[in-house]
C-alpha cells in the first residue's frame, strides 16, 4: 500500500491550502480511518485531523475551526482544505491510513502506513 500526497507550499498568513492523499494498491483495498499529522522542526510529529469510515472526524485544538479534513471513500483519498493559516502551521505535513489488504490467494493484510510527507510553509 503507498500514500500518495500533494498539495504543499508557500502561503501568506491568513491564506488557504488543500492537500489531498491517495492510498494504492495493486489488490483489492480497504481503508479504515485516515488522517493528517505534521511535524516541525525541532518539535514531535502532533495530529492535526483524523477522519473515521463512519466520516467522523477528530481535531487538534490549535486548528479547530480553520481546517476540515474529509475524505473520498470511493477514490480511497483523504483531503485537508486549511484556511485561516497562520506561521505556527508551518510543518511538514503527513497522511496516515489504516488499511487491509485482501489478496487473490486469500491472504488478508492489516497495517497502517504513511505518506511521504508534504511541506506547508506559512510566511507572515
Amino acid at each position: 500500500v503507498q500514500l500518495q500526497a500533494c498539495g504543499g507550499g508557500l502561503v501568506q498568513s491568513g491564506g488557504s491550502v488543500r492537500l489531498s492523499c491517495a492510498a494504492a494498491s495493486g489488490s483489492t483495498l480497504r481503508i479504515d480511518d485516515m488522517g493528517w499529522y505534521r511535524q516541525a522542526p525541532g518539535k514531535q510529529r502532533e495530529l492535526v485531523a483524523t477522519i473515521n469510515s463512519d466520516g467522523s472526524t477528530k481535531y487538534a485544538d490549535s486548528v479547530k475551526g480553520r481546517f476540515t479534513i474529509s475524505r473520498d471513500k470511493a477514490k480511497n483519498t483523504v483531503y485537508l482544505q486549511m484556511n485561516v493559516m497562520k506561521p505556527g502551521d508551518t510543518a511538514v505535513y503527513y497522511c496516515n491510513a489504516h488499511y487491509v489488504e485482501f489478496f487473490p490467494s486469500g491472504q488478508v493484510v492489516a497495517g497502517r502506513e504513511w505518506g511521504q510527507g508534504t511541506q506547508v510553509t506559512v510566511s507572515s
